[in-house]
């Protein structure tokens, strides 16, 4: 005989205890599954609705770390493996060439004078930002 027509499914092993419990009652009470799937979804519907009712407010009320006032600014990024890459990064005006690995960060240079201009990062658009918003913005053809 084939051992997966031996297996129940998990399924009839979630349901075992509620009928056990309904013989030990004598039987003549019978359990109403839909009163237990109501609860559920019930349930369900509030844990959803409080997840979109935070992601409301914190909408709402923006980030919480203050981004105004930053002395430290990201001017640009250059992936040069899976984990490695270069940063240049302006601090208090000089800007600095960094070299970015898992756990590691090292000074390759430091500039007398500015390279790239410093752009206030308030309002930051990656490459994937962009993208996303050209999806998003792509109408269907007819």
């Amino acid at each position: 005989m084939r051992a997966d027509v031996l297996r129940p499914s998990w399924a009839v092993l979630l349901l075992l205890p509620s009928l056990a419990a309904a013989q030990q009652t004598g039987g003549g009470e019978q359990i109403n599954i839909m009163t237990q799937l109501g609860q559920l979804a019930v349930g369900l519907i509030l844990v959803v609705g409080l997840i979109f009712l935070i992601g409301y407010v914190m909408r709402r009320a923006g980030p919480l770390a203050p981004r105004g006032g930053q002395r430290i600014k990201l001017i640009s990024t250059l992936p040069l493996g899976p984990r490695d890459r270069l940063l240049l990064v302006d601090v208090g005006g000089k800007q600095l060439l960094l070299g970015a690995s898992p756990g590691r960060i090292n000074t390759l240079h430091a500039f007398d004078e500015p390279i790239a201009e410093v752009t206030d990062n308030t309002g930051l658009e990656t490459d994937f930002a962009r993208t996303l918003r050209g999806l998003l913005k792509r109408e269907p053809k007819p």
